[in-house]
């Protein structure tokens, strides 16, 4: 069985902003000893010619898996990048400084050179031009999913419409739902067709939300990911494959440290159905990238 995360900056001391395709390569060797099959590598917000940066140095260390592969490693599937079109209200841990204008222009300085191996953009649909550019990734072949949002529901519905088809890690940086406006969350959770992220390690997401989830979402289209971050000393967490958020100084939740097979089996652990589980970190990711509806 595959077992696919969408969702990973890096594990343990490195993550995507490492500056050797060797640091890379030692991500995916670390995942699959945990054992993760296949792992798209998420590239932060940042300045243009550091995300450029980024994405050469995981472009080059994919290329080099091809050539010379590592039986126990994950394979590395392409790149997410969460961001830079993305809302200022709703950073989350991310730097707002960094984040750009929804431009054609600006997503050609992004992305030219790397329309191969970006799988994944997280958009915010709401942001002035920001149909438009759903629309020109789409056409790329590139899967747009949207997060990082203040999004109303029917801005959340627009941004569908132009082709976003998933949510990136749901409830996490986005519009809270309140019952006069589900916003994006409340979407996700409603849309038959829109995937959607989930954290499942029990610290982004409370576990009655993720029960809730499950008791509202066809489970076909839920994603289990893991957003694991590089720790740090400053990190709260003692283990780098610990169950534990990894946070700031001031306790600012900066992403994961749980793989998404500790996160299934905490759900399973909950009295989840094994299979349902599996399903979410193996089929659905499977199909999700597969651009199929």
């Amino acid at each position: 069985m595959r077992i696919i995360d969408l969702h990973t900056h890096g594990i343990g001391g490195l993550d995507t902003s490492n500056s050797a395709p060797l640091q890379i390569l030692k991500i995916a060797e670390t995942e699959g000893s945990h054992g993760i099959t296949d792992m798209l590598l998420s590239v932060y917000s940042g300045p243009v010619e550091a995300m450029r940066w980024h994405m050469m140095i995981v472009k080059k260390a994919l290329e080099r898996q091809k050539t010379e592969p590592t039986p126990q490693s994950a394979r590395i599937l392409g790149i997410h990048l969460e961001g830079p079109f993305l809302n200022p209200l709703r950073c989350g841990a991310l730097d707002p400084s960094h984040f750009l204008a929804a431009t054609e222009e600006n997503l050609r300085r992004i992305i030219e050179g790397f329309e191969d191996v970006i799988k994944v953009m997280t958009v915010a649909p709401e942001n002035e031009g920001g149909l438009d550019l759903i629309r020109r990734i789409s056409d790329l072949g590139i899967i747009v999913s949207m997060g990082h949002s203040n999004a109303t529901c029917s801005e959340a519905e627009a941004g569908h419409l132009a082709g976003a088809r998933g949510i990136t890690h749901l409830f996490n940086a986005m519009r809270p739902l309140h019952h006069r406006e589900p916003g994006l969350a409340g979407f996700g959770l409603m849309h038959p067709d829109i995937y959607v992220e989930i954290i499942a390690d029990l610290h982004h997401l409370d576990p009655r939300t993720i029960d809730l989830v499950y008791q509202v979402k066809d489970p076909e289209k839920i994603l289990i990911v893991s957003d694991s971050v590089k720790e740090t000393k400053k990190s709260a967490t003692s283990s780098p494959f610990g169950s534990g958020a990894v946070t700031d100084g001031s306790g600012k939740l900066l992403g994961g440290s749980a793989t998404v097979i500790e996160a299934s089996r905490k759900l399973m652990d909950r009295g989840y159905d094994r299979e349902t589980v599996l399903r979410c970190i193996s089929e659905n990711p499977e199909r999700y990238l597969k651009n199929s509806p």
